[in-house]
């Protein structure tokens, strides 16, 4: 039996001709890898269905499929817009969400903001693609080998390879199905995300030897312009690579601050393993899950505010600890 989220997101499926996928800006492979595989998925089971997976194109996920480029504003029938992994309106990248005659969102982040009757947020959930899997597993739409390796990889990534602790019985069930039903090779999709240039490799040393950590077990690193430009990587580099530090002992918050001077912006990735830090990423603007947020702000101000914030957050933690003991 069908859930009452899934049977309101096929109908509204089913009664569009015109449908668009979108998802967040700066994309990570959860989120283009679910709106392609959502997509073509849409596209096998109904073919005369004209269906775009929409955003600014990232050459490092190519291998997830080639994005769409479209006029909303040219549709001669109704839309419909489907967002997927994203949170708040003002985030959805590459579509005017106003242009739709509806929308609604899929996502597995903390909700933030309302975009239609057919929202489907599940905190639960490892990834969006967890969320895609079970969506077509039941409503029976068509799979094809493409589009499981693209979920496949979007749950390995968001789930840092199962590691996070929001991986759940649940995500191992929906994954072997997912297998078990396309028999994916899944062993030899890994290179796809872990594959790195050799100046990536050389960036990776610089962020571990030039890490600074406070005595209350917060680990931080500002980024500049002038770093990305002498190890030859881009600003998303970073975010790219954070989860590769949740290892460090006596570390419970990590946080790479990056300076975008093209859209003159900072990024800021945050990830812990005990402090809960989405509350205190919302005093600045950003948001996620409660252990792996972010904050985008062109003010300079709130970055030293942020990481004090942060770091306070350790030394509570960290006193929390001595009292369990």
């Amino acid at each position: 039996m069908l859930r009452t989220e899934l049977r309101k997101i096929y109908r509204k499926i089913k009664q569009y001709n015109t449908i668009v996928i979108a998802r967040h800006m700066s994309p990570d492979p959860d989120a283009i890898a679910s709106q392609t595989a959502l997509r073509d998925a849409i596209k096998l089971t109904y073919p005369k269905k004209n269906v775009y997976a929409v955003g600014t194109s990232v050459s490092k996920f190519k291998y997830y499929g080639i994005l769409d480029k479209i006029d909303e504003t040219t549709f001669t029938d109704d839309a419909l817009l489907i967002a997927l992994d994203v949170p708040n309106i003002s985030r959805v990248d590459g579509v005017d969400p106003s242009a739709f005659t509806e929308m609604f969102k899929i996502d597995h982040h903390p909700s933030e903001e309302v975009f239609g009757d057919c929202d489907w947020v599940d905190e639960t959930s490892s990834s969006t693609c967890q969320m895609i899997i079970e969506f077509l597993l039941r409503t029976g739409m068509k799979i094809d080998r493409k589009v499981a390796e693209n979920l496949y990889l979007g749950v390995v990534s968001d789930s840092d390879r199962f590691l996070i602790s929001y991986t759940s019985a649940k995500t191992f069930y929906l994954v072997a199905k997912l297998i078990e039903k396309t028999q994916i090779d899944f062993t030899n999709l890994y290179h796809y995300l872990y594959e790195r240039p050799y100046e990536e490799i050389k960036f990776h040393g610089y962020l571990s030897e030039n890490l600074t950590i406070t005595d209350n077990g917060f680990a931080y690193i500002k980024i500049t312009p002038e770093v990305l430009k002498e190890y030859n990587v881009d600003p998303a580099t970073p975010s790219n690579m954070i989860n590769d530090f949740s290892n460090i002992k006596h570390v419970y918050v990590w946080t790479f601050v990056t300076l975008d001077e093209k859209n003159e912006i900072y990024k800021v990735n945050i990830r812990s393993k005990g402090p809960i830090i989405n509350d205190t990423a919302a005093k600045f603007g950003g948001g996620g899950h409660k252990y792996a947020s972010g904050v985008r702000t062109h003010n300079k101000e709130d970055i030293d505010q942020l990481l004090k914030a942060l770091d306070e957050d350790c030394r509570q933690y960290k006193e929390s600890l001595k009292i369990e003991v």
